[in-house]
């Protein structure tokens, strides 16, 4: 799974760093790379939560069943 997470990583800086422009004041109105940002993040927490979603299940059952 840390592979997974190292590549999505990775693959999200070099789309950053080659899409992005170079200079604060032509970021202003950049509307169609912060949506593409947000789209990929939403992404990466849905391929996490999809790899993860059964494992941290199991954690927090197991902690609220050790509570109670």
């Amino acid at each position: 799974m840390t592979q997974i997470v190292e590549q999505l990583t990775r693959f999200l800086v070099t789309l950053t760093l080659l899409g992005g422009p170079r200079d604060r004041r032509s970021q202003r109105g950049d509307v169609p790379g912060w949506v593409m940002i947000t789209v990929m993040t939403a992404g990466l927490v849905a391929a996490l939560w999809a790899v993860a979603g059964p494992e941290l299940e199991r954690m927090l059952r197991n902690a609220l069943n050790s509570v109670g």
